[in-house]
């Protein structure tokens, strides 16, 4: 079953060859003019889940548009964690993800200029510094591994950067969060922790059973993620987290990412209000080192006409027909804050975080630097 990236961005973005180094200067550089240049470069901050892009019902997804290309660069984004894994136990997630890939690959060699693969610490900080849109290859379920470990090498070669353990239902690995039982992490998954660690590849917990966060957690050897979630002591829905797993990931050095999405509140399309209420809480219980942004969205706002709503309807029915769809999910409450469905959207969190009291640094943190320290842990 495709994730709703794969199917909204099917065949997305793409190889690009390694920057080359810059012109070096045989004089020590300025202070002064070093200063103003770092004054002069936008801010470090990742979306730790979304799509490049944006949705138009009446039209098929492809390549990136000149608009959505325009709107990557006015996102004020340096980068994004982009999936390119199929979701879902079919026989063929393995092939479908290397089409995936392939896809990305394109669009990257379509626009060397404008986009960056991001595979270590040091591309961040280039893709700020050229201003090229960085895209993070990430997978939202271990099912294209299928039981094969090898694999995780292959797509480390490609490019694969972070990797989710399970996606709502059980797999391979452990159980998902919609699985009654919550077995946790299979022996299997261990391995995969363990194989992604030595790789240098960042653990993404999310979609997982609280059993499957605490025990990879405690297996894992190195800070994990939880890119796109909520506090499900806030709200208990299946997709949010718990507290004390909350907790758990922080107190190793994790970071806890929170999504625009309906679980933010109990019924109903969510506001500004209840995205803010989950941040500071999520701040409360890790700590400002610890709390990111995932939007689990597209980076170009989303046209609120009737021909997406009946897609909206159309695509959470066939996600209940599926067996994926979470308590939370409804036909009738989009996928988005309607606040925040606009392209500066992460300069508008950082405007009501600071209207709120937070300092500039916090803000910053939140809205990247934690994911960077988290990556750049995980790739060195």
């Amino acid at each position: 079953m495709p994730s709703r990236r794969e199917f909204l961005y099917a065949g997305g973005i793409s190889t690009l060859a390694a920057l080359g180094p810059h012109a070096a200067s045989t004089a020590a550089p300025n202070q002064a003019s070093t200063r103003a240049h770092a004054a002069t470069l936008p801010p470090l901050w990742i979306d730790g889940l979304g799509v490049p892009g944006g949705l138009d019902p009446g039209k098929e997804l492809g390549a990136l548009t000149d608009a959505q290309l325009v709107d990557l660069q006015d996102s004020s984004l340096t980068a994004v964690n982009v999936t390119v894994s199929h979701v879902g136990n079919g026989m063929d997630a393995f092939e479908r993800t290397l089409y995936s890939i392939a896809g990305h690959e394109r669009e990257l060699a379509r626009h060397p200029t404008r986009l960056m693969k991001i595979q270590s610490a040091p591309d961040l900080q280039l893709a700020r510094e050229h201003r090229r849109f960085g895209l993070i290859y990430g997978f939202q379920d271990t099912s294209p591994i299928g039981s094969d470990l090898k694999r995780l090498e292959l797509f480390y070669a490609l490019g694969v950067r972070i990797v989710q353990l399970t996606y709502n239902n059980r797999n391979l690995c452990g159980d998902g969060c919609l699985e009654p039982a919550d077995g946790g992490i299979s022996r299997f998954g261990r391995d995969v922790v363990d194989e992604l660690a030595r790789l240098g590849v960042v653990l993404d917990l999310s979609h997982a059973s609280p059993r499957t966060i605490a025990q990879s957690i405690a297996h894992s050897k190195r800070p994990c993620l939880i890119s796109h979630s909520a506090c499900r002591d806030l709200v208990d829905r299946p997709r949010n987290t718990y507290d004390r797993h909350m907790r758990q990931l922080a107190d190793k050095g994790g970071v806890f990412g929170i999504y625009f999405m309906p679980f933010l509140r109990d019924a109903g399309q969510p506001t500004g209000e209840d995205l803010i209420r989950h941040i500071e809480h999520a701040v409360a219980v890790c700590g400002e080192d610890h709390v990111s942004i995932g939007t689990d969205g597209f980076v170009s706002p989303t046209p609120l006409i009737p021909a997406y709503r009946a897609w909206h309807r159309e695509f959470v029915e066939r996600r209940r027909r599926e067996g994926v769809v979470s308590p939370g999910e409804d036909p009738e409450v989009l996928n988005l804050v309607p606040e925040f469905n606009r392209v500066d959207r992460f300069q508008h969190l950082a405007e009501r975080l600071q209207a709120r009291g937070h300092s500039s640094a916090r803000i910053d943190k939140i809205l990247g630097l934690n994911l960077a320290r988290v990556m750049g842990d995980a790739w060195q």
